[in-house]
C-alpha cells in the first residue's frame, strides 16, 4: 500500500487519523523517512564514553547503531551491522575494546571510526581462496552517522540533508535545555519498560499538558502540578520541538479554589498524606521556581524535571503497535549526598511504576485497544486553539499539533 493514499483530513493537526497509530505500512514508512531521515535523535551522554575505546549500543527506530569513543578522542557513531553478511558486531549494551571492533561471525575487525582494518583468511590459505584483487578494506566500513553535542548530550543522524543540531533544536528549546544539564551529569541508574501501544501515542502523552492533572490524581492530590498554577509552553517554530514548564509554589486561583475544582472533576483525594514527606521535599537548584518541566526533541527524546529529579527518556518504536522507553536517571558530578539521596528518592516519581508516570505506561494501551475497527476516524486535538504556538497557559495541546506539523511533511502528508 502506498502511504500516501492516507488522506489527512482537512482540519490538518488538529485532526489526526486513528490510522497511524496502526498500520504497518506507515510504520515502515516512518522507519525509513524519520528516524533514517533528516531527523536528530539522542545516542548518549557525552561523558558515558570517557576513554577511548568505550562503546554503547543504542538505535534508530530499529537500526542498531553503536557509539564509541575513538582513538582520536572524538565520539563516533556508526550502524552496528557488519558489512560482510549483516550481522552485529557489538553485542553488549555498553563496554570497552582494545583492539577494534570485531564481528564474532567472520571476524572482520574495524577501528573506533568504522573503519575495516582486516578480515580473517583475506589471502586465502596456501595461495587458495581468500577474496580477489580487486576487494579493497577502504570500500567495506560500517556505515557512519554524522554525530553533534549539545548540553553533554550526543545526538546522531544518518542524512547529509539534516540541518546542524543547534539550529535544529532551536535557541529557545536549547535554552531550556541547557537549563536542565547546566553541570557535568552522571548516570545514577536505568531502566526501561515494554508499552503495548504505537510509538507515537507515548510521544502525544510527553506533549500533553492537558491529561497531566486529570490522569494523574498524585500531582494535584500533592500539589506537585495543578493547570491552576503558572506556567506555559514553548513550542519551536517547526512544532517538532516542545518545552511544557510548572511554577508550582503558587496557584493562580488561590489553594482554597484550586482544590475546590479539581476536587469537583474527581481529580484530587482529599485526605491522603505521605507516610515519608521527604519524597517531595526538594530544593530550588535552578533559580526560576520552575518544579516542574517536560521537553521534548524531534522525533522521541525526552528530558524531564519534576522537583530535583532529572531523567532523560528515549522512545523507541519496535513494531507497529509495541514501543520500548528507556529511563536514564541523572544526578551530576557537583551534588552533594543529600542531593543525590534527593534525586534518588524523588525518581520514584517516575518510571515503569512511578507516582505519576505509571497511568502514562497503560494509557496509551487503552488508546491502541479502543482504536481498533476505527482506523478511518481521527482523534480531535483542538484544546487552546488550531496552532502550535508557544503559550503562557498548560489547558492546550499546542505541542501536540506542533509534533504533527513536523511529522506530516517528512511523512508526505
Amino acid at each position: 500500500m502506498d502511504t500516501h493514499a492516507l488522506t489527512w483530513p482537512k482540519d490538518g493537526n488538529t485532526r489526526v487519523p486513528y490510522r497511524v497509530f496502526s498500520d504497518p505500512d506507515v510504520y515502515r514508512t516512518e522507519l525509513d523517512r524519520l528516524f533514517l531521515g533528516p531527523t536528530w535523535q539522542y545516542l548518549a551522554l557525552a561523558n558515558e564514553l570517557p576513554n577511548p575505546g568505550d562503546y554503547k549500543t543504542t538505535f534508530l527506530g530499529e537500526t542498531p547503531i553503536v557509539v564509541t569513543r575513538g582513538e582520536d578522542g572524538e565520539i563516533h557513531a556508526m550502524v552496528n551491522r557488519c558489512a560482510h553478511r549483516g550481522n552485529l558486531v557489538c553485542l553488549k549494551r555498553q563496554g570497552h575494546t582494545d583492539d577494534g571492533l570485531t564481528c564474532v561471525y567472520h571476524s572482520w575487525n574495524y577501528d573506533l571510526a568504522g573503519n575495516l582494518k582486516s578480515v580473517a583468511f583475506r589471502r586465502g590459505i596456501g595461495g587458495k581462496g581468500g577474496m580477489p584483487d580487486s576487494f579493497k578494506l577502504a570500500d567495506h566500513g560500517m556505515r557512519k552517522l554524522r554525530t553533534d553535542h549539545f548540553a553533554g548530550l550526543v545526538f546522531g543522524t544518518l542524512s547529509e540533508e539534516a540541518p546542524p543540531l543547534a539550529e535544529y533544536i532551536g535557541n529557545e528549546i536549547g535554552g531550556r535545555l541547557g537549563r536542565v544539564m547546566r553541570a557535568t551529569p552522571k548516570v545514577l541508574g536505568t531502566t526501561s519498560q515494554m508499552l503495548h501501544n504505537n510509538w507515537k501515542l507515548y510521544v502525544e502523552n510527553v506533549k500533553d499538558t492537558y491529561h497531566a492533572t486529570l490522569l494523574h490524581t498524585f500531582f494535584t492530590t500533592f500539589r506537585v502540578s495543578r493547570l491552576t498554577a503558572g506556567g506555559g509552553v514553548a513550542v519551536s517554530e517547526g512544532g517538532g520541538n516542545h518545552t511544557s514548564y510548572t511554577r508550582g509554589r503558587a496557584d493562580t486561583l488561590g489553594a482554597a479554589q484550586s482544590d475546590k475544582l479539581y476536587a469537583s472533576i474527581q481529580s484530587m483525594r482529599d485526605g491522603l498524606s505521605l507516610t515519608d514527606p521527604r519524597l517531595l521535599e526538594s530544593t530550588e537548584e535552578f533559580g526560576d521556581d520552575i518544579t516542574v518541566q517536560i521537553l521534548s526533541v524531534f522525533p522521541n527524546f525526552v528530558v524531564q524535571q519534576i522537583h530535583n529529579s532529572v531523567a532523560l527518556r528515549l522512545v523507541l518504536p519496535k513494531g507497529p503497535t509495541e514501543t520500548e522507553l528507556q529511563w536514564i536517571y541523572l544526578g551530576f558530578e557537583d551534588d552533594d549526598e543529600a542531593m543525590t539521596e534527593r534525586r534518588l528518592l524523588q525518581s520514584n516519581l517516575v518510571g515503569p511504576a512511578g507516582y505519576v508516570s505509571m497511568e502514562d505506561g497503560a494509557v496509551g494501551n487503552f488508546v491502541q485497544r479502543a482504536i481498533v475497527g476505527a482506523e478511518g476516524e481521527h482523534s480531535v486535538i483542538e484544546m487552546g486553539g488550531f496552532d502550535h504556538r508557544s503559550d503562557n497557559t498548560r489547558t492546550t495541546e499546542a505541542s501536540i499539533r506542533g509534533f504533527w506539523h513536523a511529522y506530516r511533511p517528512l511523512m508526505g502528508y
